[in-house]
């Protein structure tokens, strides 16, 4: 039977995902949580999960009300967690300090909790319940889900083309096609990954820093913001520098077969990964993803050109594309945006869902994501 609740009980929700969102950048590779704790219609203490290896949501929130948690509901994004990791459980927490409802978004995918979590309360005379805006707390923690449920990170593939649907001249030209505010509005995106996966193809091309370059007047200092770690597919050895990438002192790792030589252009913070490959020496990518999704990575932001894009959406591994089109045409001689070859039906190309369209400055922003294929499902 479904769970019945009140405005009052959407209204601090609501609240509870408004705070959630706060660690957007943050938080990996924990999920972001947000807590309100109410008696009527009055908060008494909210709080939000801040960096991994803090207090989680439910203690920061316990902390302000005090005394007043005492009877009090707790509006949780998430699930309260049962185990220990490096801060103790928080469904203990809830319980010592006598909260008498619990009321969780969502249950927790993390095999950890579960489910054992509302459990925990309910052995305790905690009333319990999840549900409520489910899907939106599930949105909000779509790398952690994936991470949790699939083994692997949310991929977003991101990409700057013309309204013709090119990224760049024959001769290789891209910069830039779109304008300051796309090329600003992506690094809010950068922020929110864990690691920026490209290809040496396009580090040989363009000489990328790959960085966080956190706009100017934004309410985060980059000083508070970690650097994506830097990923970058190597299958044929071509880096034999790392060109500036060097400049930025985030972590670079060279994606090479097990049996490649170790880059000799190393700092003490980069590393090599030892990758398995296809038969004919291209990096297994759903092995690759597998691999990143068991070294805690959560969200995986992709640039690189039309090869490796392309290879991602054949293999059913692209979940979100994000497309900025400038207002210009770059002719039939240019570059496309995925290297797809094969389709000849209509039928067999991919199914894209678009959710959401802005303007970026000049730019149109297309957020759309992949629905996956029968074979991929």
């Amino acid at each position: 039977m479904a769970e019945t609740f009140t405005p009052l009980d959407a209204r601090f929700m609501a609240r509870a995902l408004r705070l959630a969102e706060r660690g957007r950048y943050t938080t990996s590779p924990n999920p972001q949580v947000g807590c309100v704790l109410a008696k009527g219609d009055a908060v008494v203490g909210e709080g939000w999960h801040v960096q991994a290896g803090g207090p989680h949501a439910e203690v920061n929130a316990l902390a302000m009300a005090g005394e007043q948690a005492r009877g009090a509901t707790a509006y949780v994004t998430l699930e309260p967690c049962s185990h220990y990791g490096r801060t103790p459980p928080c469904a203990e927490a809830l319980i010592k300090a006598g909260v008498s409802r619990v009321i969780a978004a969502m249950v927790d995918p993390n095999p950890l909790v579960a489910g054992r979590g509302l459990a925990l309360l309910q052995q305790a005379g905690i009333v319990t319940a999840h549900g409520l805006m489910a899907d939106t707390a599930a949105a909000l923690n779509a790398g952690f889900i994936s991470r949790m449920v699939r083994g692997r990170p949310r991929v977003t593939v991101k990409l700057g083309a013309s309204l013709d649907g090119r990224t760049a001249m024959a001769s290789g030209e891209s910069q830039w096609i779109t304008g300051a505010a796309a090329r600003a509005d992506v690094q809010r995106w950068r922020a929110a990954s864990c690691a920026i996966l490209s290809t040496a193809a396009t580090v040989l091309a363009d000489d990328p820093l790959l960085n966080l370059r956190w706009p100017a007047g934004e309410p985060y200092p980059l000083a508070q913001l970690r650097q994506p770690l830097r990923l970058i597919i190597d299958s044929q050895c071509r880096l034999q520098a790392g060109g500036r990438l060097l400049d930025e002192p985030a972590p670079i790792w060279l994606l090479r077969p097990a049996d490649a030589p170790r880059a000799n252009w190393f700092r003490p913070q980069d590393q090599q990964l030892a990758c398995t490959t296809s038969a004919n020496g291209q990096l297994n990518l759903p092995a690759l993803l597998q691999q990143l999704g068991r070294l805690g990575l959560n969200e995986l932001w992709v640039e690189a050109g039309a090869t490796l894009a392309g290879a991602l959406m054949q293999a059913g591994l692209a979940d979100q594309l994000l497309i900025y089109l400038a207002p210009k045409l770059l002719g039939s001689d240019s570059r496309g945006l995925f290297a797809l070859p094969g389709l000849e039906k209509l039928a067999a190309s991919p199914n894209l869902q678009l959710v959401e369209q802005r303007m970026v400055g000049d730019d149109l922003r297309l957020v759309a994501t992949v629905a996956p294929t029968q074979e991929h499902a």
